[in-house]
């Protein structure tokens, strides 16, 4: 099944670094970004995996988990992590069942040869397990910063639609207690 925006996550399950468990249920009630990006250090990936890095904190402060997927082994994964100093982690798609469940293996062209690539793209997943927002083919000049301002939009408009949901709550005129209907006295009649 392949993500749609504004539909819930399909269910997934993958390993990353850290021997973290990755699931389309894991991180319900944080926001998740999602880069996959097609390999361990070549120049690309690498200056994308250190912006990323270096904008690690924003997108903690604004409630975002990151994780970085490609095709690459474990080993390969804990090397570049380590070598970058990255702050997030990375997960292993050796299957490529997530590329393919996001949509992002694409026939490329290289050095005169079609070959099975990934597409760079970044996926938004809102708290609530819903796709938000999704960048496909993209390029990696100003990217991440366009990533993180939707990651900060996301949270602000979070936080009105709680803070409205929590005023209309309070604004509810609470019912009066009902009164129980006072027993009518019986007319007594002397006889």
């Amino acid at each position: 099944m392949a993500v749609v925006v504004n539909k819930l996550i399909p269910e997934f399950e993958s390993n990353a670094t850290g021997q973290v468990k990755v699931t389309n249920q894991s991180h319900l009630g944080q926001t998740v970004v999602l880069y996959f990006y097609p390999k361990d250090n070549t120049p690309g990936c690498t200056t994308e995996a250190m912006q990323f890095r270096d904008k690690y904190k924003d997108f903690a402060k604004a409630g975002a988990a990151v994780f970085g997927v490609s095709r690459d082994n474990m080993k390969s994964h804990d090397e570049f992590k380590t070598k970058l100093e990255l702050p997030f982690e990375l997960i292993a798609d050796t299957e490529e069942k997530m590329c393919h469940m996001f949509g992002v293996v694409k026939n490329k062209i290289m050095y005169g040869k079609k070959v099975k690539g990934i597409e760079r793209s970044t996926f938004l997943i809102g708290p609530d397990g819903i796709l938000k927002q999704e960048w496909r083919g993209l390029k990696v000049p100003g990217h991440v910063e366009d990533v993180l301002k939707a990651v900060k939009a996301l949270k602000k408009a979070s936080s009105v639609a709680a803070k409205e949901a929590a005023s209309a709550k309070e604004a509810t005129p609470k019912e009066a207690p009902k009164k129980e209907p006072a027993a009518k006295e019986a007319d007594v009649t002397a006889a």
